[in-house]
């Protein structure tokens, strides 16, 4: 079995599509597992979410910002941005069924076998695996709860953004949401930075960090995860592995293939 963990589709169905074609995926032998952001800005989220979910056991992802954006404006929280082309979508007679498939997806998974994650935007430099993986556990519940709508009208917000500053379970709630799907770069003292976009290179603010140089747990683990396409989809380093390619802005969507960490790509379409 190969596991193929692929980058931000953004409602790139056709390009999702293309990938899933060049890496010859076989649904009985081979799994599938998305970094997040499925939808949102593309052509075609409505395509994308029914064939996710349509594979099964042979798909997995983990939720980034516009996928927890869309489940809250589907429960009437925050509005609809006509950029998104989210109208289809909220408008389909599946529209529910494919909100619940979504709740039912965590913020991190672990690769079988392997000390080895996959996450939307990182892991806060405060945290390890093992502390991800419970706060996780912690937000599905949440959102899972009867009090839901309670839980996403409070996710949004940019404060605390330091794990010690979260003492309530709404500041836990927070923060777990915002550095699982948001973060990019950290100040030099963990807190997290939610507003910059550019790439490390083009950045000038001299007390910021990409999140990995800030993390100190990740030594002997692999970590995978979308969310930068201004990184360009590089290897930041042997086991720091970057797969947002930026498909939905005409770069790329591309697949890393586990546990060789050999990578497929296809162009976006014009």
């Amino acid at each position: 079995m190969a596991i193929y963990l692929i980058g931000d589709i953004q409602g790139c169905h056709t390009e999702l599509l293309q990938l899933v074609d060049k890496i010859n995926f076989n649904a009985k032998k081979d799994q599938l597992w998305f970094c997040g952001d499925l939808v949102a800005r593309g052509p075609d989220s409505l395509a994308t979410l029914r064939y996710i979910k349509g594979l099964g056991k042979a798909a997995k992802t983990v939720l980034g910002n516009h996928d927890l954006h869309l489940i809250a404006t589907y429960h009437g929280i925050g509005r609809v941005n006509k950029k998104d082309k989210l109208e289809e979508l909220l408008n389909a007679k599946d529209c529910a069924e494919l909100m619940d498939w979504l709740l039912q997806q965590p913020l991190v998974l672990q690769l079988p076998d392997a000390d080895a994650y996959l996450s939307h935007a990182g892991l806060p430099p405060e945290w390890t695996p093992k502390k991800a993986l419970k706060m996780s556990a912690f937000v599905q519940k949440k959102l899972q709860s009867k009090k839901r709508k309670k839980w996403l009208r409070d996710m949004y917000g940019d404060f605390p953004n330091k794990w010690q500053h979260a003492h309530s379970d709404i500041e836990k709630f927070r923060f777990t949401v915002n550095a699982m799907t948001r973060m990019r770069f950290c100040y030099q003292d963990g807190g997290l930075e939610l507003n910059c976009k550019g790439s490390p290179q083009t950045n000038q603010n001299k007390h910021l960090q990409p999140w990995y140089e800030v993390q100190q747990n990740l030594a002997n683990v692999d970590w995978i995860f979308g969310h930068w396409a201004a990184l360009e989809g590089n290897t930041i380093a042997k086991n720091i592995h970057a797969i947002d390619t930026g498909c939905v802005w005409g770069g790329t969507l591309t697949a890393l293939r586990w546990p060789d960490k050999k990578l497929f790509q296809v162009n976006a379409a014009k």
